[in-house]
């Protein structure tokens, strides 16, 4: 494994967040992610896309709607 190889890979137990340019929140590990009311969403995968446009049809998972919409990132 190369030194950028490694500098990727998180351990099972780390979160990483990762605002996707013009496009959603990449959340990897075992972070909770709580709905309106409070009570855990639940997550089929360790990786998953956060909406950020508001256009999403599946919220709070992002649907690629962003894509579509004109939806831009500050930065």
């Amino acid at each position: 494994m190369t030194t950028s190889d490694n500098a990727r890979t998180t351990r099972p137990e780390e979160v990483t967040v990762t605002a996707c340019p013009d496009g959603p929140l990449l959340v990897r590990g075992p972070a909770a992610i709580l709905g309106p009311d409070g009570e855990p969403v639940p997550r089929n995968r360790a990786t998953v896309a956060l909406c950020r446009c508001g256009g999403t049809a599946i919220a709070p998972w992002c649907d690629g709607t962003h894509k579509v919409n004109g939806y831009r990132s500050d930065g």
